[in-house]
């Protein structure tokens, strides 16, 4: 923070500097034990019930993309972070920010976007607000949406809860949504055509819990990928992670692109993709049910947990050697969720 006393975009990357951000100014200045935990969503008691409730804010651009949209992230993004406290979203608020000038008929699109998004995840719309801004002090369309949903008696998801021997499973091929994004954007081609993973992800969540309720972390690693998701989870819980390189899935355009890029597809963003922390002696049939279900067929065990080098994840390489994962400083790709 005192090397960077104005916000830039890294700030909202999902890395070091979001970390500090949130560590040093929203933290102290809001308090609060629930807040403290840090997790995708928060897990709250009402009135005996037991709740997941989050928020995000989408700023994508462009506002459509192959695969899917902002009206889509908005839904699906929310969904996904009640999915990783293990809830079932039940109900989401939507709240619309406006850029003076963009077209009626726009905004209809991404509304209609949402709408169908939400119906698709079983989750309702249950209020929302309109605010515009200035010509020239927005993207066009941006989006706030929060969900609630409850969780099932027996689960108990978060960081904190990672152990050493725990396995670590991915959902599916990683670094698809940012590549697709950033293709769209910079006018990039690489080949193949590359669509967003963008997805709601709470059947495939209850397909795992189906299995057992003891399932130890759940995190979908979008801004900053899966070497973010991974390092936060290492820090929070104060274990070590280890990851088998050539095990996790990277489509092979992603691959490429990555490569003409200089990019790390680690640290690239997803949005229909989730990392799970599974007790060992569920690990193969938590891993069985995923690849039954559609959004889970190319899941992967992609390392361990273990009690050396705690707060770092490691990743051991084809050579035989080991690379350090650090938590990314900024952003590699802004505006991409």
């Amino acid at each position: 923070m005192r090397d960077q006393p104005r916000i830039v975009m890294g700030h909202g990357g999902g890395g070091v500097l979001s970390g500090e951000l949130v560590q040093h100014v929203f933290a102290p200045a809001f308090g609060g034990q629930v807040l403290s935990a840090l997790a995708d969503s928060a897990t709250v008691t009402l009135g005996g019930t037991r709740l997941a409730f989050s928020t995000d804010t989408y700023v994508v651009r462009p506002l459509f993309f192959p695969g899917g949209s902002i009206g889509d992230l908005a839904v699906n993004g929310t969904v996904n972070d009640l999915a990783m406290s293990g809830a079932r979203a039940a109900y989401l608020s939507c709240g619309f920010i406006l850029e003076e000038g963009v077209e009626v008929e726009l905004v209809a699109q991404v509304a209609e976007a949402l709408g169908a998004a939400a119906r698709a995840a079983g989750v309702e719309v249950a209020t929302g607000d309109t605010k515009v801004v200035e010509s020239g002090h927005g993207d066009g369309v941006y989006i706030n949406t929060a969900g609630i949903g409850l969780v099932p008696d027996g689960v108990d998801i978060r960081p904190q809860r990672a152990v050493p021997g725990d396995v670590v499973i991915v959902s599916g091929d990683i670094g698809v949504h940012g590549v697709a994004v950033m293709s769209l954007r910079e006018g990039l081609e690489f080949g193949t055509g590359i669509e967003s993973d963008c997805a709601a992800l709470g059947g495939l969540v209850e397909s795992m819990l189906a299995v057992t309720p003891d399932l130890h972390v759940l995190r979908d690693p979008t801004r900053g990928g899966l070497a973010a998701a991974l390092g936060e989870i290492a820090s929070a819980a104060g274990v070590g992670v280890v990851l088998q390189e050539r095990s996790v899935p990277v489509p092979d355009p992603v691959a490429n692109a990555c490569a003409v890029l200089g990019l790390d597809p680690l640290y690239v963003a997803n949005e229909g993709k989730l990392v799970a922390f599974v007790p060992r002696e569920h690990a193969d049939a938590v891993l069985d049910a995923m690849r039954a279900h559609p959004l889970g067929a190319r899941a992967a065990v992609i390392g361990e947990c273990v009690d050396s080098h705690p707060g770092m994840v490691v990743a051991r390489t084809g050579l035989g050697g080991t690379r350090v994962i650090d938590l990314p400083i900024g952003e590699q790709l802004p505006r991409i969720c």
